[in-house]
C-alpha cells in the first residue's frame, strides 16, 4: 500500500495550488480519504476528507479552509485532489494525505485513526 503526494511549492498570497494523492494496493473510493497539514513546530491538523462512495462522498473541511480548498477524486485514476485557492501564509505547512476505512463521522478529523499515510509536500505560501 502506497499514497504517493505531490503538487506543493511556493506561492505568493492570493495563489492556488492543486495537490494530488495517488494510490496504489488500496481502492480510495473505498476509504475516508483526507488531507491533514503541519506547520513547523504545530501538531498535525485535519485539513479536509472525503468519505467512501458507498457513503456518498461527503465531504468535511475544517473552518479556515471553507470557501478556499476543495477535496475531489477520480476513481479511474485512483486519485484525490486538493484544489487550494486564495492560499494565505498561515497555509504554510506540509500537507499529507491518509486513508482510512471505517471510520464514523466524529472519527473523520482525528490524524491517529488513519493508518495510511503519504510522505508529504511541502506548501509555502509568502505574504
Amino acid at each position: 500500500v502506497q499514497l504517493q503526494a505531490s503538487g506543493g511549492g511556493s506561492v505568493q498570497a492570493g495563489g492556488s495550488l492543486r495537490l494530488s494523492c495517488t494510490a496504489s494496493g488500496l481502492t480510495l473510493s473505498t476509504y475516508a480519504t483526507g488531507w491533514f497539514r503541519q506547520a513547523p513546530g504545530k501538531e498535525r491538523e485535519f485539513v479536509t476528507t472525503m468519505r467512501e462512495s458507498g457513503r456518498s462522498s461527503t465531504t468535511y473541511y475544517r473552518d479556515s479552509v471553507k470557501g478556499r480548498f476543495t477535496i475531489s477524486r477520480d476513481n479511474a485514476k485512483n486519485t484525490v485532489y486538493l484544489q487550494m485557492n486564495n492560499l494565505k501564509p498561515e497555509d504554510t505547512a506540509v500537507y499529507y494525505c491518509a486513508a482510512q476505512r471505517g471510520l464514523i463521522v466524529s472519527s473523520l478529523q482525528s490524524a491517529s485513526l488513519y493508518q495510511n499515510w503519504g510522505q508529504g509536500t511541502l506548501v509555502t505560501v509568502s505574504s
